[in-house]
Order: C-alpha cells, then sequence, then structure tokens
C-alpha cells in the first residue's frame, strides 16, 4: 500500500523523498554498524546508501534534461519572395496581422502586374501553454519536510534511549505487609520504618558520604522490635544502598539514656568510641564489625545449607540521643563498605544534621512497659 503510494506521487516529490529517506537511514544503519561492529547492518546500510545513489543519479539525467529542452531555439520560418509561376512553400508561416498585407499584394498585382509576396491565410492563434508548476519549489519543499521526520526519527531513538539507561534512585518500597507491632501503638513517639526511610533516603545523600554523582540501589524500611525486649520496644530501622557505603537508620524507645550507654560500650566490642554533641544533643561515635553469614541454597537430601556465622567489614555508628533532654532512647546511624572503607566522622555528623531533623517528632507520653 505504501509503495502504490509512492509511485502516485509526481517525480519531483518522489524522488526527493526516497532520497531524503534512503540517506537518513543508511548514514544511520552505518552509524550504527560501526559502533556495533555488526556486518549485518552494514550490508542494510550499503543497499540503502546504493538506493540513494541511483535515486540521484535519475533525478541529475533528468535536471540536464530539462535544462536542454528548456535552452533550444524556437525555429519560425519565414517565406521568402516567391517567383511568378511558383508554388508558395508549404512550411508554415506565422503573421500577425496578414489581412492588410493580403489587400496590397492583390492590388499591386492587379494594377502592375508586380509578383508580390505570397500572403498565405492567417494562421490561427495558437492556444497559450499550460503554466508548469515550480518544481524546484516541489522538490525543496519535499525535501524539508522529510529531512525533518529524518532528523526527528535519528535524534529520537537517542533522546529515548538516554533517558532510559539513566538509572534512577532507588525509592522507599517496605516489605511490611502487617500492621505495626503493638509496640508501636503503646508508644506515642515511635515511627515506622517507611519514615525513616523517607527521612534517610535523601537525594543529597550521597554526597554527604563523601560519593556525589552514586545513585541509591536500594532503600527499605521495617517494622521490628528490639531483641531481648519480649517485643516491648519499638525499633523501626531504613537502609539505602549505594556502590561504595550501605547506609542503616534506626530508632530505638527505651528509657535507655546516652550516658548508660556509654558505659554499657565499655563492657561490649566497640571500638573507638568518642562523645560529641550533634543538634544539641548528647551524642556518641563507636566502631564495630558487622556479621556476615553464607546461606548455600544447593540441592540435596538435606536441602540448603548455610555457613558459620563470620566477621564482616566494620562499621562506624552515630548515636544520637532522641531529645535534647536525652530522657531515654536514640538514633543510630552506621555505615560501612564490603571494602572495609568507611567516611570521616565529620560526614556521619552531617547526615545526621540533615536526616534527624526529618523524621516526625511526636509528642510523648507515659508509655507502659519500657
Amino acid at each position: 500500500m505504501l509503495g502504490l503510494l509512492v509511485r502516485l506521487l509526481p517525480f519531483w516529490v518522489r524522488e526527493p523523498l526516497l532520497i531524503v529517506v534512503g540517506s537518513v537511514f543508511g548514514v544511520r544503519i552505518m552509524y550504527l554498524a560501526v559502533h556495533d561492529h555488526d556486518k549485518a547492518a552494514a550490508g542494510i546500510g550499503t543497499v540503502f546508501l546504493v538506493f540513494t545513489a541511483i535515486r540521484v543519479a535519475g533525478v541529475v539525467r533528468a535536471v540536464r534534461a530539462r535544462r536542454n529542452r528548456g535552452s533550444a531555439p524556437a525555429s519560425v520560418p519565414v517565406q521568402g519572395p516567391v517567383p511568378a509561376g511558383a508554388a508558395p512553400h508549404p512550411g508554415p508561416v506565422v503573421q500577425a496581422n496578414a489581412a492588410p498585407e493580403r489587400a496590397v499584394a492583390e492590388k499591386a498585382v492587379a494594377e502592375k502586374g508586380v509578383p508580390a509576396r505570397a500572403v498565405p491565410e492567417a494562421a490561427p492563434q495558437q492556444a497559450a501553454p499550460e503554466k508548469e508548476p515550480n518544481w524546484w519549489l516541489q522538490a525543496l519543499a519535499a525535501v524539508a519536510v522529510f529531512a525533518a521526520i529524518g532528523a526527528a526519527l535519528w535524534l529520537i531513538p537517542d533522546q529515548r534511549t538516554s533517558a532510559d539507561s539513566t538509572p534512577k534512585a532507588a525509592s522507599c518500597a517496605s516489605g511490611e505487609t502487617e500492621a505495626p507491632p503493638k509496640a508501636y501503638r503503646e508508644n506515642s513517639r515511635a515511627v515506622t520504618g517507611d519514615e525513616l526511610c523517607e527521612a534517610l533516603n535523601r537525594p543529597d545523600l550521597a554526597q554527604l558520604l563523601g560519593t556525589p554523582g552514586e545513585i541509591a540501589d536500594t532503600a527499605s524500611g521495617s517494622n521490628g522490635t528490639a531483641p531481648l525486649t519480649a517485643e516491648k520496644v519499638a525499633l523501626p530501622e531504613a537502609k539505602v544502598t549505594f556502590d561504595t557505603y550501605s547506609v542503616n537508620l534506626s530508632a530505638t524507645y527505651n528509657h535507655l539514656t546516652t550516658a548508660q550507654y556509654v558505659k554499657l560500650m565499655k563492657f561490649g566490642d566497640e571500638q573507638d568510641v568518642r562523645t560529641l554533641t550533634v543538634l544539641g544533643r548528647p551524642a556518641v561515635l563507636s566502631s564495630d564489625h558487622t556479621m556476615k553469614i553464607e546461606i548455600s541454597l544447593g540441592g540435596g537430601v538435606t536441602g540448603g545449607t548455610g555457613g558459620p556465622v563470620e566477621q564482616g567489614p566494620l562499621a562506624r555508628t552515630l548515636t544520637v540521643a532522641l531529645d535534647r533532654e536525652d530522657r531515654g532512647g536514640h538514633y543510630d546511624i552506621t555505615v560501612w563498605s564490603e571494602s572495609g572503607a568507611l567516611p570521616d566522622d565529620s560526614r556521619l555528623s552531617a547526615i545526621a544534621e540533615k536526616v534527624i531533623p526529618a523524621i516526625p517528632e511526636r509528642p510523648a507520653r507515659q508509655d507502659a512497659g519500657n
């Protein structure tokens, strides 16, 4: 159907159209063939270019033929004197106003017998030739229109590919399908893991970590409870991972003050403990190793088996009190990497100063069981 429509177009519209389409697609396919080292695409592109060259040659021949026809001089035969007794020349003679000359000639013959120039009958007036369409204008218009279409076909795939290939930052998507545990309803200050994730997953988090340009791979939140508390202490968490670092944010809603927490660190394995103030609240920096667990999913009679728990890379944690009065509870911001590298402590403080104010604050009431 498309081929029939193309054949019905006038020559000076059809040929420029085929030349533009062939050249655009030929050059585009050859570019992709060179970029992807694809021999098949190179062959297809060559066919398009050869097809276009043939069309260009045909248009050049048509233009030359048209110019030759237009430059040929029009010859108009003129009847000369006719001897007495000779027949007039049969060729056509164009005479603008033959009637007066005929009368003069007949009078001269009648009076003096002088031979006169034969004057043929007045030729009928030829109709003016129809004005042909301006084929140059048609050709230029066709080339302009389809050049625009070709440019659009050339650029749109690149823009779409560029847009599709640009990685997007992960958004917070909680895997929780059930309502938070009872500890969240009994503690009016408790936030959810989704709320912590929204506060942590900032557009400038990678820059705060010292790795600008990185995009978050994953972002998630969970509504858990603190261990050894019979699920009475809310412990929501959020995690955002990058290529370089992973960041974990948690909130513990208990009555343990930061000062008491520092004393407990003396009995643990925390390293490089340093107290400071963040947002006017008591805070403490500490280091500890993460845990590494390997799970084998191999088949067999006993099914998959898990390896022993191993010591993972070192992590740096900044603990900040929930309020300035340090009435109990704290936020933990932990950063680690697979390589074991850690950012400066100042970067953890900068993250806390940006993230903690974004966490919803709710009025406290007397909480039972905490």
